[in-house]
């Protein structure tokens, strides 16, 4: 069983950084396409970037450069490094996974529950 639990979040002001942890337990493939996520309240979820057991990384254009995706494969942690941070980026954060290569799409078949992001002015 797929079990992903997120970590890290926090409350911060504007220009902060925080760095989001997701410990991926339970998977059955060693190929696989894992990512961060982020829904606002009132907003779609969006994604901010994804990462295949290959180390390929996609990101969202507008965060990129902020926010860093970064995989520890020995201790099956995914992190996300999110520096300068804005009251925009105010969200809970979601991990995610997929079985299969590459992260083609940005469909996900496995979630954790979330951590919470909240930035300051």
């Amino acid at each position: 069983q797929v079990q992903l639990v997120e970590s890290g979040g926090g409350s911060v002001q504007a220009g902060g950084s925080l760095r989001l942890s997701c410990v991926a337990s339970g998977f059955t493939s060693s190929t696989y396409c894992m990512g961060w996520f982020r829904q606002a309240p009132g907003k779609e979820r969006e994604g901010v970037a994804l990462v295949d057991n290959y180390g390929n990384i996609r990101s969202t254009a507008s965060m990129k450069g902020r926010f860093t995706i970064a995989q520890d494969n020995a201790k099956n942690i995914l992190y996300l490094q999110m520096n300068s941070l804005k009251p925009e980026d105010t969200a809970m954060y979601y991990c995610a996974a997929k079985f299969g290569r590459y992260c083609l799409t940005w469909d996900m078949d496995y979630w954790g529950k979330g951590t919470q992001v909240t930035i300051s002015s």
